[in-house]
């Protein structure tokens, strides 16, 4: 269906498909493709470990996760991915992401905490970052879901943290990384209770989040929000999908 959905819009080469994680790390590392679009639920190898081998077999190739878990089930270690798109969704949103892909990816970040203060400092960090990219449409929500996850980091890690924004293409990336111990869960907050309802707001808005947990301690909370105002003309021509 990708592959068909690739073909109808043009601009796309597909140079290999792969049933299985081992097959689609070979493929990688022989076609070098631009892109990756990956299913998390391949027969043999766990999907942190596919994005693992396939970071080292296909260093230059952006990773595009297009799979059927939720995003609390999903781990993509320490190797950033390009965006994350669930299979509910219509597959020529997965096509035009996939267009609007650039190889001029943005990004930034900055260290907070541990003085709660630097909430504000978090909301005014996206806001400058969504004002230089041309995605002013998602400023709003960037600005919540930076606050959520940074006040989440200097609450209850009790350490500083980092905040880091990414842009490619039209999916705005945020994640706060820290050292403290626990994760983050999705909690049901009553109509009378003062806090809970952080991730369940971040779940709303973004088209993704997750948590991983790093190989030392800590963890790195991230989420994926779709932009419409940022500069994305130039797609590349090739793709390489494995599924």
């Amino acid at each position: 269906m990708v592959r068909q959905a690739l073909r109808l819009r043009g601009g796309f080469t597909v140079v290999a498909d792969a049933g299985d994680g081992t097959s689609a790390i070979g493929m990688a590392s022989e076609c070098q493709p631009d892109i990756v679009v990956l299913d998390l639920g391949l027969p043999d190898l766990a999907g942190h470990e596919v994005l693992t081998q396939l970071h080292a077999a296909s260093p230059a190739a952006q990773i595009v996760i297009y799979t059927g878990t939720t995003a609390d089930d999903v781990s993509t270690g320490q190797h950033p991915v390009a965006a994350l798109v669930r299979k509910d969704r219509d597959v020529r949103y997965l096509v035009d992401l996939i267009a609007n892909l650039s190889r001029d990816i943005r990004g930034a970040s900055t260290e907070l905490g541990p003085d709660l203060a630097d909430v504000a400092r978090a909301r005014r960090f996206v806001a400058k970052r969504c004002g230089e990219w041309e995605c002013s449409d998602a400023v709003e929500d960037a600005e919540l879901v930076a606050t959520e996850l940074v006040s989440n980091a200097l609450l209850h890690a009790s350490t500083r943290c980092v905040l880091r924004a990414r842009l490619t293409g039209h999916v705005l990336h945020l994640e706060v990384e820290d050292n403290g111990d626990g994760t983050p869960d999705l909690q049901a907050a009553d109509d009378h209770a003062e806090h809970g309802r952080g991730l369940l707001i971040v779940s709303a808005v973004c088209t993704a989040w997750g948590v991983d947990a790093r190989p030392s301690k800590g963890k790195r909370v991230w989420a994926q929000l779709s932009v419409t105002g940022a500069d994305a003309s130039s797609g590349p021509e090739l793709a390489g999908s494995s599924h």
